[in-house]
Order: C-alpha cells, then sequence, then structure tokens
C-alpha cells in the first residue's frame, strides 16, 4: 500500500466513521412521481445544469433525478447513488433493482437514481428502432444510424464521463447531502471511479460491479469474450446432459462462423410478430454480437449450446428470435446510442491503436471488424479525444463485485483497477456473469458494507450461488 501524504490520512479517518446522525428524507425536492419499474410514488426532481460545466453562464439541460426516500424514519445521513451502465443506460431503467437488489439498503438510507445526460428521461441521445430494423443489412444499419446521429445533432462533445461527474456533483449539493456512497455497474465504474477522483472528500465508499479498470477500452473486449465462451464450452462438456445433447458445439460454432465470414446467409422465416413471411439476413457481426451479448448472462448463457445447435441444424428461428431481444422496437428502454458513442468516441477509441486492436483480437471470435465498427461513426460526432490522465489513488473504502465468467470486465479488469486503490477489497461469484449483485447473499452484503465499510465483507455465501442448468431441447432449461 503506498504512503498517504497527510490530507489523504485525514481523509480516510473521516471516511472510516459511520455516519449514524438521522436526516429527513428530501421529501421536499422535487414532485410525487409513477415510473415504470416500481409500483410505488418516488421522488422526481428535474435539475438544471449547464450545458458546459466551465460556462455556467450558458446553455442548460435538464437532468431526471429519482429519489427513493428510506424506508425507516431514522435514514441515515449518507445516501446510495446508483449509476448504470452502458454507457446509455439510464438510473430510471434499473429501478426494478430497487425492490429487489437495494432494498436491504434501502431500509436505512435514500436511494439516488440520476439519469446520466443523454439518456432516459435527462434528454435521451436514442435511435429508436422500428420493426423493419431487424432485417436491415450491415451497411443499412449503419447508414440508418449515420442518419439517426446526424438528426439528433447533439453538442457530443459534452456528453462525456467528465460532465456526467459534475452533474453528480450538481445533484449531491441540490439534494442537500454530505458524504455519498456510490453503486456503479459496469460504465457506471468508470463513472464512479472517475467522480471519486474528482471529489474525494465528497465520497464515504463505493461499490463496483463489473468493474472496468482506468486502462480499458470499452470496445476491447475480445479476449475477455473468448475467455467466456471457451469456459462455457467447458461447462458443457463436463455436463452430461449438455455433452451428450451437443457433442459437438465448438466445432459448430466454428462451422458457422466460418460460413458467415464469406458471406451473409439469407433466409425467408415467419415474422414473430405477424407470422408473415419475409427475407432476413444473418451477417457474420450479427451473429457473433448476438453470442457476445448472451454471454453477458449466466443464466442467458446457457441458452447457447442450444441456440447454436439448432442454427447449425438450420433452425435460425430460435437464435433469430433471442437477437431481436436486444433491439426490439415496442420498448423504449436500453442504452442511448447517441450518449455511448459520445463516451466512447471521446474516451476509448482514440486509445485502439492497430496493435491494441491486433492483440485484442488474436484468436479471439469477435474480430477486429466487430470491434472497431461503431467507431466508423466517430467522425460525425466531432468529439475532441480525451487525453487519458494517470489515475489518482482511491481513498475511499471499495467493495469491487466480479462474475468469473463475465464477458467484458471479469476479476482481472477489478484486479486491475485495484492498484490504484488504497482499500479494496474484491468478491468474485464463481458462477456469476456481468453484475452480479442481485445474486444470492448479495443484496445482503451490500448493506453490510455500507454499514461498515471499512471492515472485510465476509463472503463465504458466495459459494451457495448455483450455476443454471442448461437448455436441451426446446422445452427450456432442465429442471
Amino acid at each position: 500500500m503506498p504512503i498517504l501524504p497527510l490530507r489523504a490520512i485525514l481523509v480516510a479517518l473521516v471516511l472510516a466513521l459511520p455516519a449514524t446522525a438521522p436526516a429527513a428524507p428530501p421529501a421536499s425536492a422535487g414532485h410525487s412521481c409513477h415510473l415504470p419499474g416500481a409500483e410505488e410514488a418516488l421522488r422526481c426532481l428535474r435539475l438544471e445544469v449547464p450545458l458546459d460545466h466551465a460556462q455556467a453562464a450558458g446553455p442548460r439541460l435538464r437532468l431526471h433525478v429519482t429519489i427513493a426516500p428510506a424506508l425507516r424514519e431514522a435514514a441515515l445521513r449518507d445516501p446510495l447513488f446508483i449509476l448504470a451502465g452502458g454507457p446509455g443506460e439510464a438510473g430510471s431503467e434499473v429501478l426494478p433493482m430497487l425492490g429487489s437488489t437495494f432494498r436491504k439498503v434501502r431500509a436505512t438510507r435514500d436511494i439516488v437514481l440520476i439519469d446520466q445526460r443523454g439518456t432516459g428521461l435527462s434528454g435521451k441521445l436514442e435511435c429508436k428502432s422500428g420493426p423493419e430494423d431487424d432485417n436491415l443489412g450491415d451497411a443499412a444499419a449503419l447508414a440508418a444510424a449515420r442518419a439517426c446521429l446526424q438528426r439528433l445533432g447533439a453538442p457530443y462533445a459534452h456528453y462525456g464521463t467528465d460532465a456526467a461527474a459534475q452533474d453528480i456533483e450538481a445533484v449531491r449539493r441540490a439534494l442537500g447531502y454530505g458524504q455519498i456512497n456510490l453503486w456503479g455497474g459496469s460504465y457506471g465504474t468508470r463513472l464512479a471511479q472517475h467522480y471519486a477522483r474528482r471529489y474525494p472528500a465528497q465520497v464515504r465508499s463505493l461499490i463496483l460491479d463489473g468493474v472496468a479498470a482506468p486502462e480499458q477500452i470499452i470496445p476491447a473486449g475480445a479476449r475477455d469474450a473468448q475467455a467466456a465462451l471457451d469456459t462455457l464450452f467447458r461447462q458443457c462438456a463436463a455436463d452430461a446432459g449438455c455433452a451428450k445433447a451437443f457433442p459437438t458445439l465448438a466445432q459448430q460454432f466454428a462451422s458457422l462462423s466460418a460460413r458467415l465470414a464469406q458471406a451473409p446467409l439469407r433466409l425467408e422465416l415467419p415474422d414473430p410478430r405477424t407470422a408473415a413471411l419475409r427475407p432476413v439476413e444473418i451477417s457474420s457481426s450479427r451473429f457473433l454480437g448476438t453470442v457476445h451479448n448472451i454471454l453477458y448472462s449466466q443464466q442467458d448463457s446457457r441458452r447457447l449450446p442450444f441456440l447454436i445447435d439448432s442454427a447449425a441444424r438450420g433452425r435460425w428461428q430460435p437464435f433469430l428470435a433471442r437477437s431481436n431481444v436486444a433491439r426490439d422496437f415496442a420498448s423504449d428502454a436500453g442504452p442511448a446510442l447517441g450518449l455511448h458513442l459520445a463516451v466512447v468516441c471521446a474516451e476509448d477509441y482514440p486509445r485502439l491503436t492497430p496493435a491494441v486492436l491486433a492483440e485484442d483480437t488474436r484468436a479471439a471470435f469477435l474480430g477486429p471488424a466487430q470491434i472497431a465498427r461503431a467507431g466508423q461513426l466517430c467522425p460525425l460526432l466531432q468529439v475532441p479525444a480525451v487525453a487519458p490522465a494517470a489515475p489518482a489513488p482511491i481513498a475511499a473504502p471499495v467493495l469491487m463485485l466480479s462474475g468469473a465468467l463475465d464477458p467484458v470486465t471479469p476479476p482481472r479488469r477489478a484486479e486491475a483497477a485495484g492498484r490504484h486503490m488504497q482499500r479494496a477489497q474484491h468478491l468474485i461469484v464463481q458462477n456469476g456473469g456481468h453484475i452480479v449483485s442481485p445474486l444470492g447473499c448479495l443484496p445482503r452484503l451490500l448493506r453490510e458494507f455500507l454499514d461498515q465499510p471499512g471492515q472485510p465483507v465476509s463472503a463465504a455465501c458466495l459459494s451457495e450461488i448455483p450455476a443454471p442448468t442448461f437448455q436441451l431441447n426446446s422445452a427450456g432449461p432442465q429442471p
């Protein structure tokens, strides 16, 4: 552990003190509201902040903030701020976690969910999809995204991580809180770390789930995705039922990948919504992108052998049904493409050098074309590259959570991030994928950590979190 300067030692001692004095919930903040994903009435705040924090008198935008007051009257003074992932996901889109993942925390603490600028109800920079988008080829999909970004015409340079961190501070001040705790998931862990470095005196503790390391390049995830796929194939081979049902799984996947790399597959299949026959194009990027997306969830990934086997036998309907889920036009939820690109085009793609790309994609199912594809849209946004800075040490207590099967932020990423933290604990869920806070005993452990962030968290109960069973046929997962 590095030697701390005196000021950092004093800050660390203050952060270790429990916040026990009661504080009234911010009942006067905002107005009563009902939002999708929450049955009860919550509090909603519309907060104006500068578009450019360096120009306080310039144009402004409105942030949407959702406040779930503590369930007990004697609320502690330190709330938990929830930072969603993506980049592009909004706090209001993870409201269902209030009644499950964060219920024990909410017993004594307010929960504050911010729709990051450019997401959700904070001026979402979205490209809405329609029913015809399911059939767009790669070139047409890229052209549609390009046209949408031009229509949005947003000042994308003001939608990066640093602006979002300053927005969090504006929300903290507006609600009258002192020190706060932060829970970040996926990209939210990058934002939480950035806020903690920018405003160290305001951070009591951090919980980081699916940790993005400071040097991590978000699009460059081929190595981690391949490791997750290899593990899944090994687990299938070790499972009697899966091995019997899919004895040549790896070969089937390799054959499908090679076939689609030569040319897209064009089929005529029933529309899942209307049953009318229509042409469908299955490109290499659509196939591999869907596989990657499925690997995020440990439960969803246990369906992948069945989907690959079905496709290899010419029955593509199950695979396409899963592929369409992520872009279902019937839902307004989902990451905001404009915000996502505003962040990664400024902070990630400038660091994606040919050497980094080649190393990341070596012997991986995601190739350079898949990793660099979204980067083709970056010139439209005209965002300046953000120069990477050496990460300052984080003095606040940190609880890092990882799923061993995570295809994008596996444990090695948390270990890299932890090198810049002075008081960090790292818990790994062996049967977990991307984002593990909702699993098993973890909601209780979140509360225990927040009550005493300086104390070790006992993780023995994590071994009790089971692995889901494999789906072997159309009837669904094994009992």
